[in-house]
């Protein structure tokens, strides 16, 4: 059994991929300062899968994390998703996004190598590409972010590349377009509130669970709104999962984007909601985001190639799973 630990597995995207991994055998070890995270989703998975298969730390990936490595002896790899990540706050507070974002990579980093911890997959996004100049847009796409979430990002992206070269450190880079939904069962799932995460808030204006207010800028698009790839996150972490198994067999390091291939307007998006849901909410309008661009849309050839990946989840999907989250879980972990 391989022992992975994950950083920020109390968070949405972290504790969606420790319930797979733990579903796929593996070993986890998580670290979280649950300062976004939370402890219900582990505390539940724990009381599911048992303590020999997930253990928790809440640690600071900026300050000493040997006590930990010193009990969990042994781990394989790590998958690094803990980070700051909403592109509007970055514009308000960069100095929290390079300090968490870029110092607690670092320290995490150099801590993974020097204990002889030699893999990794880091949870990186687009938005080191910042505005598109071509669509779809490739691995290859000139990085030009757009916010200091993105530079930041770009920043650890950078880091991992410079240890790769010079610590033999083996690594995948996956960057993602927007995520969306619920594990399939409706278990696992967002618990942010606010959220920055268009399909989960239309989910919640569709069930009533508070009043949705569209902050999309207007842009140069059909209908004036953003269009994005949306991702559903059990199929984001199949592919996080594929990777661990790609580097463990000794594959070489890739950077690869993680997408759908094809983009939805923010208003198709709230179409959708309707939809599935059955419901016609109130769309309010607020204060438009900063930080935010017309398009972008993943090309997903490469991690194909690379991994025999793509994904089986449409944003339907996406959406039933939510619909299944939230009506267990209204307010998410509270």
């Amino acid at each position: 059994m391989k022992k992975i630990l994950v950083t920020g597995g109390g968070g949405y995207i972290g504790s969606v991929a420790t319930y797979l991994l733990l579903q796929n055998d593996f070993e986890v070890v998580v670290i979280d300062n649950f300062s976004t995270g939370h402890r219900k989703p582990l505390e539940f998975l724990e009381s599911r899968f048992g303590k020999k298969k997930l253990r928790f730390y809440e640690a600071d990936l900026k300050k000493s994390l040997g006590s930990i490595f010193k009990k969990e002896k042994g781990i394989d790899a790590c998958i690094h998703y803990a980070a700051s990540c909403s592109v509007n706050e970055s514009m308000q507070v960069p100095e929290k996004y390079f300090s968490n974002n870029v110092c607690g990579s670092l320290n995490l980093i150099s801590t993974l190598v020097r204990l002889g911890v030699c893999n990794i997959v880091f949870s990186s996004t687009c938005a080191v590409y910042g505005e598109a100049e071509y669509v779809p847009v490739d691995e290859k796409h000139p990085k030009n972010p757009a916010n200091p979430y993105g530079a930041s990002k770009k920043m650890v992206e950078e880091i991992i590349e410079w240890f790769g070269k010079t610590k033999n450190l083996n690594y995948m880079i996956l960057r993602y377009f927007n995520v969306c939904g619920a594990s399939d069962d409706g278990e696992i799932g967002d618990s942010k509130k606010p959220s920055s995460l268009l399909v989960q808030n239309a989910v919640r204006g569709a069930l009533g669970i508070e009043p949705f207010y569209l902050t999309c800028p207007t842009v140069s698009t059909p209908d004036q709104t953003p269009i994005r790839d949306y991702i559903n996150v059990v199929d984001l972490n199949e592919a996080h999962i594929s990777s661990l198994e790609y580097l463990l067999k000794g594959g070489k390091s890739e950077t690869l984007n993680l997408g759908t291939g094809s983009g939805n307007s923010v208003l198709e998006v709230l179409k959708t909601v309707e939809k599935v849901t059955d419901v016609e909410f109130d769309i309010q309008k607020t204060t438009p985001r900063l930080g935010e661009y017309a398009k972008m849309i993943a090309d997903i050839k490469k991690v194909n190639k690379v991994l025999g990946w793509k994904p089986k989840r449409n944003l339907e999907t996406s959406i039933r799973s939510l619909v299944l989250w939230y009506k267990k879980h209204p307010q998410g972990w509270e």
